[in-house]
């Protein structure tokens, strides 16, 4: 035992030594840097990164920057201040048939004091914008519509309080090199994939009135601010009856409603909406779905998720599944039916015609190519239709016909699917009824289960309209407010010297002092064997006092 305490001793002892010796010749460093300092520009540069916006040292700028880093972090720290978050009028969402693209809609509140928008609702684009001091708008007035009871709305941010103007110099003005100066109010123009339909104006900030419910089931108003485009003219289908009083974006962009309240620590970076087949649904945003939803990950484009995107693998038609048929798809609530790429529509179609017990026919109008007679007021059996994604995962089409009705009721129906050029197809909103379709943000995946669109999760049921409780103000990008009102103070950060590097030092040890840290191993090595070869290993037997 005397002998294995002075082995301890001599080796405790060693280390010591060597451990001092190996510090005192070789000392690690790095230098830190001020991220908007002169060397950190450098590097960027050199790195080919020229998408970051770089304020001058000390300017307004450069503090609102820092200043909503600060606020961001704290975000990150207290975590989300509501599970779940709706429009003030309630979460309920509508279709209104062809009158308005056989899209869904809801309404929403917008501005002090508010006026009321029908907005349609679209997971492929990112902006909400409204008709707004127009120059050229779809009709407003309800006797324009057979399906309104009341006039939609034109937004006049001079009318609003709460309205600023989103200057050109704004982080999410993606049309600032049109600008003649920083100060100038930031344009948009947006061209979506139908032909020669799209909206432009100018964009403005304001409150956009929101609702939750507490454990309490009480419903609490909540308020945001949030980027609105002016819309002062529309063109094709936005003057055709297709969301004539606005569209909400809802993809991925940082400019979408979802991802302003995720930034601002409102919600989780998730939202959810629901279609049953009596054209109606919910929208909440922060809705991460139930534990049992099936999902598949989102796919990037280009190295980045500009939109919701996933893999389809296979394709099945009742009993028999197409193989080697694998395309990516847009889930897309602003498209009113699916489209598929050529090849693999022609062979769904074909599949499903072959099935299909009922006479081919056209409909004058209709634009689908498989459509069919039906010779009672009952359809005949439709084979479902399923989309296999990455890991076997199943996504069941509950009704992918679309039914013709004639002065008796029903005459027929067709395979609401049409073909389109190209790899990439568009789920469309068609796909989606019956289900609850989670776009989870944090997780980048798309999440679905069954629903009947009444009960939110595990059979409770969500209030559709707030009770007025007082509001919770979101700080806007110019000022960062405290419950109180008081502008918080810019953090300020010293700037780096212009004599430091532009990067952590790397210290890189010479050959010879590798050497050296081997030799100094050697007794190490050479004390632990003689340590370890005192001690006798019986790994076979257990002794017990």
């Amino acid at each position: 035992m005397e002998t294995t305490r002075s082995l301890l001793l001599i080796l405790v002892s060693f280390l010591a030594f060597s451990s001092s010796h190996v510090t005192a010749d070789f000392t690690y460093s790095s230098r830190l840097i001020h991220r908007f300092s002169d060397k950190a520009k450098l590097l960027r540069v050199l790195r080919n990164d020229g998408g970051v916006r770089w304020p001058e040292m000390k300017n307004l700028e450069y503090y609102e920057l820092l200043v909503n880093s600060d606020f961001q972090r704290q975000k990150m720290k207290l975590g989300t201040k509501y599970n779940l978050v709706f429009p003030s009028q309630g979460s309920k969402t509508t279709s209104f048939g062809n009158d308005f693209g056989w899209l869904h809609y809801t309404w929403i509140d917008i501005g002090t004091p508010n006026v009321s928008f029908l907005v349609a609702l679209d997971v492929g684009s990112d902006l909400l914008w409204v008709p707004c001091d127009c120059v050229q708008c779809a009709p407003l007035s309800a006797s324009y519509y057979s399906s309104l009871d009341r006039d939609l709305s034109e937004y006049r941010p001079s009318g609003s309080s709460s309205s600023r103007h989103v200057p050109c110099s704004h982080q999410l003005c993606e049309s600032s090199l049109n600008c003649k100066s920083s100060k100038q109010q930031c344009p948009y123009t947006i061209d979506y994939y139908t032909e020669n339909t799209s909206s432009s104006g100018l964009l403005v900030e304001d409150t956009l009135h929101l609702a939750s419910v507490d454990d309490h089931k009480l419903n609490t108003s909540v308020q945001a601010s949030v980027i609105i485009g002016c819309g002062m003219k529309q063109s094709g289908g936005y003057l055709d009856g297709v969301a004539p009083d606005g569209l909400m974006g809802l993809g991925p962009g940082e400019i979408s409603v979802p991802s302003v309240l995720a930034k601002a620590g409102l919600i989780r970076n998730s939202f959810s909406m629901c279609f049953d087949d009596e054209d109606s649904g919910r929208i909440y945003f922060g809705d991460k779905g139930p534990p049992t939803q099936e999902s598949t990950h989102f796919l990037p484009s280009d190295g980045k998720y500009e939109t919701y995107i996933v893999g389809v693998e296979a394709c099945c038609i009742g009993n028999s599944c197409l193989k080697q048929m694998g395309f990516s798809a847009v889930v897309d609530s602003g498209t009113s039916f699916t489209f598929l790429p050529n090849e693999v529509y022609e062979r769904i179609a074909k599949e499903f015609d072959r099935q299909i017990n009922a006479t081919i026919t056209s409909y004058p109008g209709y634009p689908w190519k498989y459509c069919y007679k039906s010779s009672s007021e009952e359809l005949p059996k439709v084979p479902h239709l399923k989309l296999v994604f990455p890991l076997n995962n199943s996504f069941v089409v509950f009704n992918p016909v679309f039914v013709v009705y004639g002065i008796q009721g029903i005459s027929g129906f067709c395979l609401a699917v049409q073909p389109m050029e190209g790899d990439v197809g568009t789920i469309g909103q068609n796909f989606m009824t019956g289900y609850r379709m989670v776009f989870d943000r944090e997780k980048m995946k798309l999440g679905w289960s069954p629903s009947n669109c009444q009960d939110l999760a595990d059979g409770k049921r969500m209030s559709l309209s707030p009770n007025g409780t007082p509001s919770n103000p979101l700080p806007t990008n110019e000022q960062q407010s405290t419950p109180g009102g008081r502008a918080v103070a810019p953090a300020v950060a010293g700037r780096a010297p212009p004599s430091k590097p532009s990067a952590a030092a790397h210290t890189h040890l010479p050959s010879s002092s590798l050497q050296f840290c081997y030799i100094n191993l050697l007794p190490l090595l050479a004390l632990w064997h003689l340590l370890v070869s005192s001690f006798p290993i019986d790994t076979g037997t257990t002794t017990h006092g």
